[in-house]
């Protein structure tokens, strides 16, 4: 903990390089669906399964980079990470057919999970627990700012170049990281034998993890509470365009300007992190997003508002999904040393799966207006402020 201010300025400029590996692939590709289904001869209906396949491929992958990342220390299981992530880019840069362009989209997925989860056990080697929020924020509103960027640049890659040529970009920065990996970033956790990697023992670690209160309790209820972050992102198009009739240039305004409220938030929160302890400020922020979201809830149900409440109140309630989680995060994470790259895989299994599960209900409930699209996200408040508050005299001696 005796690095320069600049060295570790240039840390946590490398973590936040890393953190944008998965962002951009998700988003600096989907401008130019139609012209891949036409180029593969299919649909865009089915081009988007690749979408669906990265989700799967980050959400699993997380899992076995963990021990990984514990066993032989970090930067081997980036190394090979990456390389995968570089390979499957030139085969679906190259692919011939929406089938193979959807599996080596699953493979980059795999591929390139690590980096995130590198970063986020690469915040506990080289900072110490009460800076990891501060930290983890800052991570945050990177992977925050990518999408707002990410299709824009996808959108003239694929005008001026063609498609195939975001692979090829996204492969070379993953080479750059490769480069930045084995000459510039130190590394941060030795390699350590002792951790098996038998199928057994790697559950066993897992339920270990799960076991202890601290880091359950504010994972589970941290990703609930982040949850309603996913369900906005894919609800705002129904809100905005199908209950609204906004046109497709209103509503990037519009969504632009929602993104700089959560951006908003994780900032707020470098600040907050600096006077207040992780606890405080995450209560605090479960308990206004579960008030402003249950306005929300309650007005839309009862006709209430138009379109500029609508935004008021979501500009409202996206900061406390930006507060919220970096401290819990930081907060699950605090109790480990050894096995810290299981347990921040463990981390960002359950916020995928957790937020991807609530994402889902808007579908499942047919939302056609704003109403089922609160109600997923009202649900998702109050289940993590109720595990939260039930749990919190186990954890409160901890």
């Amino acid at each position: 903990m005796t690095r320069t201010r600049g060295a570790n300025l240039l840390i946590i400029l490398i973590l936040g390089a890393l953190s944008t590996v998965s962002p951009f692939s998700i988003d600096m590709y989907l401008p130019a669906f139609q012209q891949i289904a036409h180029d593969l001869g299919t649909t865009q209906a089915e081009i988007s399964l690749s979408v669906s396949g990265y989700f799967v491929g980050l959400a699993c992958g997380q899992l076995f980079y963990g021990p990984l990342l514990d066993r032989f220390g970090r930067k081997p299981p980036l190394y090979a990470g990456l390389s995968l992530f570089v390979l499957a880019s030139i085969g679906c840069a190259t692919a011939r057919s929406p089938e193979a362009f959807i599996a080596f989209r699953l493979l980059q997925a795999v591929g390139g999970c690590g980096a995130g989860v590198g970063a986020l056990a690469m915040v506990r080697d080289f900072f110490p627990v009460e800076e990891s929020a501060r930290i983890i924020s800052l991570l945050i509103l990177v992977i925050s700012v990518s999408p707002l960027f990410a299709p824009s640049i996808g959108s003239v890659i694929t005008a001026s170049i063609g498609w195939p040529w975001i692979f090829a970009i996204l492969g070379g920065f993953a080479m750059i990281l490769i480069a930045v990996l084995a000459f510039v970033l130190p590394e941060g956790h030795e390699p350590d034998p002792e951790i098996s990697l038998h199928p057994g023992a790697i559950c066993r670690e897992f339920l270990n993890i799960l076991a202890l209160p601290q880091f359950s309790v504010y994972a589970i209820a941290g990703a609930f509470s982040f949850a309603g972050l996913f369900v906005y992102v894919t609800g705002a198009p129904i809100i905005f365009i199908g209950e609204y009739h906004l046109d497709q240039k209103a509503f990037g305004l519009i969504f632009a300007g929602l993104a700089s409220a959560f951006i908003g938030g994780s900032q707020l929160n470098i600040w907050l992190s600096k006077r207040y302890q992780d606890r405080k400020i995450f209560r605090i922020a479960v308990i206004c997003q579960t008030a402003v979201v249950l306005v929300m809830l309650a007005g839309t149900w009862l006709g209430w508002y138009g379109l500029a409440a609508n935004i008021a109140l979501l500009f409202l309630y996206l900061p406390f999904c930006g507060i919220a989680y970096p401290n819990a995060a930081a907060i699950a994470l605090a109790p480990f040393n050894k096995n810290i790259g299981s347990a921040s895989a463990l981390l960002g299994f359950l916020q995928m799966v957790i937020g991807a599960f609530a994402s889902t209900g808007v579908g499942l409930l047919h939302a056609s207006t704003s109403l089922p699209i609160y109600a997923v996200m009202a649900a998702s408040a109050v289940i993590g402020l109720a595990i939260l508050s039930i749990s919190r005299r186990r954890t409160r001696a901890q």
